[in-house]
């Protein structure tokens, strides 16, 4: 439904627009008669007379005075009536109207204006146009405005303006009896909806910001270089224009330019609309309207990813303290001193062995009970029992203790970022000027209102991209970013930093525009198709779902090896220690078989010596024996 301030003549237009022209309405001041309210005619009868008879060759007839005549003298009339009495008032009466002697026309003024003002102030009278009666407080006449809506219509001759409304301030709106009102589509049912975008043409500002707006340059096949926009803005933008059938100017707004600024251009006219990652905040809200939502946001903290914990080599022993350790070692050794002592005469098993002997088996029975083990040396005495049985369930509390604290310290121990969310910048773990913001954000307002009191102590920053490098370079320790941006910022270009917490300052990115924008319903309907339709929920996944940086995220149930290392150090050198103990008792036996072997051999070597030499002995006795017989024989 189109509204004009003015007429206009309507032969001007071609009759195949007459179509789009049925139904506009055509609001203009009139005089109280045509609003059947009461007029001075005595009065107007007169001045019609004194025309007449003076002026014939202008006065146009009664019925054909236009309205804004009528108006004219009445304040013609006005100013005659005041001046009446105010010179009825005046001391002097030669001449009651002084004005001072400026040569400039323009700096001359009345004497006495006041008194002629509140003169006119205070006047009341029935006029030729309706009742006259003005205030110091408004420009308007007081119970005395009368307008008159004209509608569109065919007619036998093509198409004209009917009357089909009248106004008073005492009446309000009232029909025409004799007409009926046409609205547009020649329909006599009034239209249920506002203005519609079709073939309009609005002039939409952007912002560059990753992935809502990027540019990009394209390269055609003649090697033509262009710039082209890019992002989540732009194909909402797409997507709105195809189910609104607007024309779109697209301007890239500086890039020095605030939110804050984005808004004061709506405000001042620069641009209709406002497409970008714009926060509705109270503040802003005072100045302009917002569509529906065209993004849900919150405000997310980025930090730099923390780097890998140095475990300590002997981290194992961590979970209890160096004095518990010793008590538990004296604990041992007391424990199997005890044993000892009561076993040593009951038990047959240490009977047998040597003092040394029999304490080092006990103490192997003491550490394989705290270690859990079936020792097959069992206590044979009722104390020998009593004390083992307080030693494992010494041992049952200890080893308890000792995994639930290991387990807890090295999950504590994992990378942990230097805050947890919010509520940790709200506690002052961060200092003030670590932290950086965005100028003109609505980041910065929610700062400035909620944790530092309005004190400006951050670090200001004037770009999304500068409190990422800022971050990268340690100027800053943690930065407020929207969670849109810091989302794909950190999973995929920005692999060293990360997001601390849940989101906070939960809002949403909406769409500025004039107060009193006659197509935001047109706008706000098609938004939330969009979202019912899930395109807006596409367009989200396309932008910021998905991911190239590697996932660093650990189970807290895996332990790293580095935190046991030192244990397994200690395992590697007892297993060595017995290696060696092993291999020495080896050698020992070797050397002692090859000492036995030694004498064996030469024992064996004696004997076959021995053996040879009695060989000798009896062979020479026979020979002897076989000569003294011949000798003897010869004899």
């Amino acid at each position: 439904l189109w509204i004009t301030s003015a007429s206009f003549d309507l032969s001007n237009f071609n009759q195949t627009y007459y179509p789009n022209l049925i139904g506009l309405l055509n609001l203009e001041p009139t005089v109280a008669s045509v609003a059947n309210a009461p007029i001075n005619a005595v009065l107007l009868n007169a001045a019609f007379d004194l025309w007449n008879q003076y002026e014939p060759e202008t006065f146009p007839g009664r019925n054909n005075v236009n309205d804004y005549a009528f108006f004219a003298f009445d304040a013609a009339w006005t100013l005659v009536q005041s001046l009446q009495k105010f010179c009825s008032i005046t001391s002097n009466t030669s001449s009651c109207i002084s004005l001072s002697n400026a040569t400039y026309c323009f700096d001359r003024f009345l004497f006495n204006s006041n008194t002629l003002f509140d003169i006119i102030n205070n006047m009341e009278f029935l006029g030729v146009s309706g009742h006259i009666q003005f205030s110091a407080n408004t420009t308007d006449r007081i119970n005395g405005s009368y307008y008159v809506a004209n509608n569109i219509q065919y007619s036998p001759t093509g198409i004209n303006f009917v009357q089909a409304l009248s106004y008073s301030d005492s009446t309000g709106w009232q029909r025409n009896t004799s007409t009926q009102l046409i609205w547009p589509g020649n329909t006599l049912a009034p239209p249920t909806s506002g203005a519609k975008l079709q073939g309009v043409k609005l002039i939409l500002g952007l912002i560059q910001s990753t992935q809502y707006t990027n540019i990009i340059n394209v390269t055609d096949a003649l090697g033509n270089t262009t710039t082209q926009l890019v992002g989540y803005v732009p194909d909402l933008i797409n997507l709105l224009q195809t189910k609104l059938g607007f024309i779109p100017d697209i301007r890239l707004a500086p890039s020095n330019h605030t939110y804050n600024g984005l808004v004061d251009s709506v405000v001042n006219g620069v641009y209709d609309l406002v497409v970008a990652d714009l926060t509705v905040t109270a503040s802003r809200r005072k100045k302009v309207e917002f569509s529906n939502s065209i993004f849900d946001n919150s405000v997310r903290l980025v930090i730099r990813t923390q780097p890998d914990i140095q475990v300590a080599l002997f981290s194992f022993l961590n979970p209890l303290s160096w004095d518990l350790w010793l008590l538990i070692i004296g604990t041992l050794i007391f424990g199997s001193i005890l044993i000892c002592i009561v076993e040593r005469v009951a038990n047959e098993r240490l009977r047998e062995k040597s003092h040394s002997a029999a304490y080092l088996m006990i103490i192997w029975y003491t550490f394989g009970n705290f270690m859990g083990r079936d020792v097959e040396l069992q206590p044979k005495t009722i104390a020998g029992r009593l004390i083992s049985s307080a030693m494992f369930f010494l041992t049952l509390v200890i080893i308890a203790s000792y995994t639930a604290n290991l387990a807890s310290q090295l999950t504590i121990s994992k990378s942990q970022p230097i805050i947890s969310g919010i509520d940790d910048i709200k506690n002052g773990k961060v200092p003030s000027n670590r932290i950086g913001l965005l100028v003109g954000s609505a980041s910065l307002e929610y700062y400035l209102t909620e944790l530092s009191g309005g004190n400006p102590n951050y670090y200001p920053l004037y770009s999304r991209d500068q409190i990422y490098q800022s971050l990268l370079d340690d100027k800053i320790d943690v930065g407020f970013i929207d969670t849109g941006n810091a989302e794909y910022m950190t999973n995929d270009v920005y692999c060293n930093l990360t997001i601390a917490g849940s989101g906070f300052n939960v809002g949403i990115f909406a769409i500025p525009m004039r107060k009193g924008w006659i197509y935001g319903n047109d706008l706000d309907v098609a938004l939330l198709l969009l979202r019912e339709s899930g395109d807006l929920n596409n367009l989200y996944a396309k932008w910021f779902q998905y991911k190239n940086c590697p996932d660093n995220s650990v189970s807290t149930a895996a332990i790293d090896s580095r935190a046991l290392i030192g244990l397994f150090m200690v395992f590697g050198i007892v297993c060595m220690l017995s290696i060696f103990i092993f291999a020495w008792g080896k050698l020992h036996m070797t050397k002692k078989l090859t000492g036995r072997i030694y004498r064996i051999i030469d024992s064996l070597n004696k004997k076959c010596h021995s053996a040879r030499e009695d060989a000798k002995k009896i062979s020479h006795d026979s020979e002897i024996r076989e000569l003294e017989a011949v000798n003897i024989g010869n004899f």
